[in-house]
């Protein structure tokens, strides 16, 4: 069984029966499909049904000669709110599957977020009729979690605020700068970096680590597209499996000024959420391009 299937309120589906029973529902009863046909003549299918506001489950496979579903893979999703990121998306397939990974450089992580994609039919449409790369995209992110905590936030005044804000506007100029080849930014980002380690590794000495580090988004464990976060809560509410009776915390969360949706289960969340407190887990992280409506 998928690991976060318990994220959308699946935590006591053990057996596989009644999981075959589950990815039967989906295809029969889907909220809504897409057919496409692949690069070797395949015409590949995906089938979703949602068991909560914005949280269901897909099954994704192939359609034979006679027309009949063969299932391929399954897992679980949550629908993600707002833009994420305005940066170009690269994608590439699993090797083991007719799958995609997603992913976007973004000078506000530092980091290459490597993403699961989730509306795939789209992109093997654009990329079969020859139409990639499409320019003009966007990207909604968002996540599902097993294992979770709430944590208070930080104090701080309105001038330790806006000097956190002017700090980030700053550094992500230098960023940007650098990442076209200015020795200068370079140079004043490597400063940068080492000053705060100094001062970390001082402070670190009679204070808590997370009463110094306020956000951070890190690559976790050997899979690609698993983070460990650290972020704010801008919103919350509570969405119930209709199925189970499961409820589950949907939470969207500001981390390296990215903002983005989380869900997890209630059961696997350690404390109480409120907006302004922070949130720390392990998440499964996955996309959405938004394609121009008169490419797709």
């Amino acid at each position: 069984m998928h690991r976060y299937m318990r994220a959308v309120g699946f935590s006591r589906f053990e057996s596989k029966r009644k999981l075959q029973e589950l990815l039967t529902e989906v295809v029969i009863n889907s909220d809504r499909r897409a057919i496409t046909m692949g690069r070797e003549n395949t015409l590949l299918g995906e089938f979703c049904k949602d068991f909560a506001a914005n949280l269901g489950v897909a099954v994704c496979g192939e359609f034979d000669e006679e027309e009949k579903f063969t299932y391929e893979y399954y897992y679980p999703y949550l629908t993600g709110t707002g833009i994420t990121s305005y940066e170009d998306v690269s994608v590439e397939r699993h090797a083991d599957k007719e799958s995609y990974a997603g992913v976007c450089d973004d000078v506000k992580v530092g980091i290459s977020l490597i993403f699961y994609l989730k509306n795939r039919i789209p992109y093997v449409k654009a990329q079969t009729m020859g139409e990639l790369p499409i320019r003009g995209t966007t990207l909604t992110l968002s996540a599902l979690s097993v294992s979770g905590s709430v944590l208070l936030p930080i104090q701080k005044d309105e001038e330790q605020l806006q000097r956190v804000k002017q700090a980030s506007v700053n550094r992500n100029n230098l960023m940007a700068a650098a990442r076209k080849g200015d020795e200068e930014a370079i140079e004043t980002l490597t400063l940068e970096d080492m000053d705060m380690y100094t001062t970390i590794s001082r402070r670190i000495q009679n204070e808590d680590l997370f009463s110094l580090v306020d956000s951070c988004f890190m690559p976790y464990g050997v899979e690609c597209d698993q983070y460990s976060v650290l972020g704010e809560i801008v919103a919350m509410r509570i969405s119930t499996n209709t199925i189970t009776g499961e409820k589950i915390y949907i939470l969207t969360i500001c981390c390296n000024e990215l903002t983005f949706d989380v869900c997890i289960n209630i059961i696997d969340l350690f404390g109480e959420p409120q907006v302004g407190r922070r949130f720390k887990g392990v998440i499964w992280l996955q996309g959405h391009i938004n394609f121009p409506d008169d490419t797709i």
